[in-house]
């Protein structure tokens, strides 16, 4: 199968694109640089040069391909309404090429807040909808597209995929812990994330091109929910930092952008996925990983 990559290099990106090369597919991915242009060509895969607004390339990408696997995001914490709108129209310009096709659509989307009060399931339907929610509503966008051909699937991923050299959320934190000479979690910690490592949510990716149906929504989510106040533990364990309850009217202060993330709850479960999909994580927890000095390099 021709697969085309959005964020082809990126953290999870890059891993899916070994799983997919090794299950025999043909991939191309979105390459914005000479140096992505060079870790794709190393791999194996072919580079389209361009970046996740270049829709020109994007429409390109999706119009010479069998499927389509968007993992690009455009974070910018500076201007998060640009985040969103240049989302939605990457989502929007990809499920036009792929329309009426019957062609796999897999999309990055995550299990924030579905359904506050309890873990996140597949079945809980995302409640962003239209252009000023988060990340556009480019899950229920992209969804919506079913209805015109494409066999849209939603991959769900934990709010921490982690893993050596992860610089996501959990690198955030570590490196808070650094510079403030603690390691803080917000309140008193009760709240918790769901968690992934990076090899299982590849796993995940490849088996969802391969079998999951249109309209599926698929969790990656190899623990259910480990406890805020346990992950600042383990990262001052590994790093010999005291550990402290930062109150809730001093988060913001001291973990800036990413205390609203760190004080929330963001369990789910993934019992549908792994019956879907016969999908069973074996990578290492994510206490295992800070513990084993993952992120011991800022």
């Amino acid at each position: 199968m021709r697969v085309f990559v959005t964020g082809a290099t990126g953290w999870i990106g890059s891993a899916a694109v070994d799983e997919l090369l090794a299950a025999g597919h043909d991939v191309t991915g979105l390459a914005r640089s000479d140096a992505s242009v060079a870790a794709l060509e190393a791999k194996g895969a072919t580079a389209r040069r361009g970046d996740v607004d270049d829709l020109d390339a994007l429409r390109a990408g999706a119009a010479a391909a069998d499927a389509v696997l968007h993992l690009a995001y455009k974070h910018d914490w500076s201007d998060v309404a640009a985040s969103m709108a240049s989302e939605r129209a990457a989502v929007q310009t990809l499920g036009d090429a792929l329309a009426g096709t019957g062609h796999p659509f897999l999309f990055a989307s995550g299990v924030a807040a579905l359904n506050p009060g309890r873990p996140a399931t597949e079945a809980d339907p995302s409640p962003y909808h239209g252009p000023d929610s988060p990340r556009g509503g480019a899950e229920n966008l992209a969804l919506d597209l079913v209805d015109q051909g494409v066999r849209s699937v939603a991959l769900r991923f934990s709010p921490t995929v982690h893993g050596a050299r992860d610089h996501g959320f959990i690198a955030r934190i570590v490196a808070i812990a650094r510079e403030k000479g603690v390691s803080g979690y917000p309140g008193d910690g009760a709240n918790h994330w769901a968690a992934v490592h990076r090899s299982d949510a590849a796993r995940l990716v490849a088996l969802a091109l391969a079998e999951a149906p249109a309209g599926a929504r698929v969790h990656a989510v190899g623990e259910e929910a480990v406890p805020v106040r346990a992950i600042a533990e383990a990262i001052g364990d590994a790093l010999r930092l005291p550990v402290t309850s930062i109150a809730p009217d001093d988060v913001a202060a001291h973990f800036g952008w990413i205390g609203t993330f760190f004080g929330m709850e963001m369990s789910a479960t993934s019992t549908a996925t792994r019956e879907l999909l016969g999908w069973t994580p074996t990578g290492p927890t994510l206490l295992e990983d800070i513990a084993a000095g993952a992120y011991a390099v800022a």
